[in-house]
């Protein structure tokens, strides 16, 4: 069904009801080029177990509350797999009979993933096999990894959580059970929600096994061997936005854009509120959201580290996703909202998710076809972009010579190769004529679709991060704007005004110094609109004013903290310099 729904048919979204029916259906107004599907591996043979009459253990007690008392055991199950990471008695021995169970899932996922793959001359359709790897530790603090495979090669079974004691631990696996076990395996890694990583647990040492591993030490050999397995990081999904939090080392504005008000699983409302329940007089864990655990702080530690070990374990290129948890990948409209992070399970009437969660975001690559090996290629070398769910089309590029007038032709992107690096990429070698690099940025705002028109550009932003004196340091420039601005009524969701349809810079870094290690990416800005927040509390007709109007369900409408506009946006991977 997933897939079905990525390719643009219209499924029923079936949220657990007592009656177990469904009660909406939605549908993608345009279809995705391609996905992967990444379910928890922790848990697949367990929710398999409970949930298949005549499987090993599904008479028993414990399979019996599970689908009489769904919500409140998967919660418990989940701690115990995710967190503890100890599997149930009824596993069996050594989780034998969970394991099993989980090969028989696995199976199951292969079969869907090569069922929607097309394999022919069009290539409308190409679908990975991945899982994610659901690493937690502390009160929550997030390790996850979204794990994707090239092909049909693939291990007998996914490494989990429970499996492998850190993402090291995790590369050790794969290389083992996947590159060298399987003839013809490939895979990498993806960092999944950092926000939510408390003090930045996501980007310290890939052996770090809990919260106290925080200051482990890097060498150059671990960083390499993250580089290799990870050349892409998540920036943003449902649950919040990662590149940077406004107020703490930066003075970037736009760095307020939907932000999670705290740093881990402890600090959403259902598992906030078990948590006080069940921890009476304990102390509630500090939850203030840390800047090292925001992807532009990575990447400034990134070139810290190369500048004092050599080498750069952070240097990653950038996506987005959905992070789906209604199995609706790309769902992303703002003004169409089913919601995520509840998928449906609390909420009936009113808003359907949490206030600070969003409808996630989406992946984009530049690849030579829509195959799973040259769209695998473009992920390996962060030939990549990531949007907070709109499509517009983004090229940039770096190099010593590219012109001005690169803007002004219909060869934007051949000049762009020919003359210099696209995004994700290295500059390359300075020549002793070479004096400050340039960058080239063009982008096409999103059309939209018949039903919703797209929204036009505002503008074009380059951040540079770079290290100075062995500080970390950082700097947003605006390269071009738009003439004209527009804006939205936050009452009607009504926009008006005008923004560009296109916006095309060359930027020279005249504040260049060779000897500083540093890094590049565009950022594009769209016009404000209506957060989908907002665009329900319109349609239910809530006014703030008038207590009267606000339904139950709405009440969220009406919060201090409630942004009604946002700016949808696009972030492309790095360029790197290195001296």
């Amino acid at each position: 069904e997933a897939y079905r729904f990525a390719k643009g048919e219209q499924v029923g979204l079936q949220p657990y009801r007592p009656d177990g029916t469904a009660t909406r259906t939605a549908r993608l107004r345009r279809p995705l080029d391609f996905t992967v599907l990444t379910d928890h591996a922790e848990l697949l043979g367990e929710i398999r177990m409970c949930s298949t009459p005549g499987s090993p253990g599904y008479d028993g007690d414990f399979c019996w509350v599970y689908q009489n008392f769904r919500p409140a055991t998967f919660s418990f199950m989940a701690v115990r797999t995710m967190i503890q990471r100890d599997r149930f008695a009824f596993c069996g021995e050594d989780g034998e009979l969970c394991l099993e169970q989980a090969r028989l899932v696995w199976k199951d996922i292969q079969a869907a993933a090569e069922e929607a793959y097309d394999r022919s001359a069009e290539c409308t359709f190409s679908s990975f096999v991945g899982y994610e790897w659901t690493g937690s530790v502390g009160t929550g603090e997030n390790l996850h990894r979204n794990v994707v495979f090239r092909n049909d090669k693939v291990p007998e079974r996914p490494p989990s959580w429970v499996d492998t004691a850190s993402a090291f631990d995790l590369w050790t696996h794969l290389q083992a059970q996947c590159v060298d076990g399987v003839d013809g395996c490939e895979a990498l890694t993806i960092p999944h929600n950092s926000n939510i990583s408390g003090p930045g647990l996501m980007f310290a040492s890939a052996k770090l096994e809990g919260p106290d591993d925080l200051s482990l030490s890097v060498d150059a050999k671990e960083a390499r061997l993250r580089r290799r397995w990870e050349p892409l990081v998540e920036i943003m999904q449902h649950k919040g936005d990662s590149e940077c939090l406004p107020g703490r080392d930066t003075k970037d504005e736009a760095c307020g854009f939907e932000k999670l008000p705290y740093n881990s699983f402890a600090g959403v409302g259902s598992i906030s509120e078990q948590n006080i329940a069940t921890r009476p007089g304990l102390p509630v864990p500090d939850l203030t959201p840390d800047p090292r655990a925001m992807v532009r702080g990575a990447l400034k530690k990134g070139i810290q580290l190369e500048h004092e070990i050599g080498e750069n374990p952070l240097k990653y290129g950038i996506i987005a996703s959905t992070d789906t948890h209604l199995g609706t990948p790309g769902l992303v409209a703002e003004d169409d909202p089913k919601g995520h992070g509840g998928a449906g399970t609390r909420r009936v009437i009113g808003l359907p998710d949490d206030l600070e969660f969003n409808p996630g975001g989406l992946a984009v690559l530049w690849a030579e076809e829509n195959s799973r090996d040259a769209l695998f290629d473009a992920m390996q070398r962060r030939e990549a972009y990531g949007t907070s769910g709109t499509r517009p089309v983004v090229r940039f590029f770096g190099g010593w010579g590219l012109a001005d007038e690169m803007c002004k032709g219909d060869d934007f992107a051949e000049r762009g190769y020919a003359e210099g690096v696209p995004m994700g990429a290295d500059l390359p070698k300075r020549g002793e004529q070479d004096r400050d690099p340039r960058f080239a940025v063009w982008a096409l705002h999103d059309p939209g679709s018949d039903e919703a028109p797209g929204t036009p550009l505002d503008r074009i932003q380059i951040v540079k991060g770079w290290i100075e004196d062995g500080e970390q340091k950082e700097k947003v420039i605006d390269v071009k704007r738009s003439r004209g601005r527009a804006s939205v009524d936050p009452m009607t969701c009504e926009t008006k005004g005008e923004g560009a349809s296109q916006l095309c810079a060359v930027w020279r870094d005249r504040d260049f110094d060779p000897d500083q290690n540093a890094f590049y990416y565009a950022r594009i800005l769209e016009s404000p609109t209506c957060r989908w927040s907002q665009h329900l509390c319109v349609e239910a007709g809530v006014s703030c004013d008038d207590p009267s109007t606000i339904e139950p369900g709405f009440e969220d409408c009406c919060r201090a903290d409630h942004q009604p506009v946002i700016q949808e946006r696009a972030w492309t991977s790095p360029i790197w310099y290195s001296p």
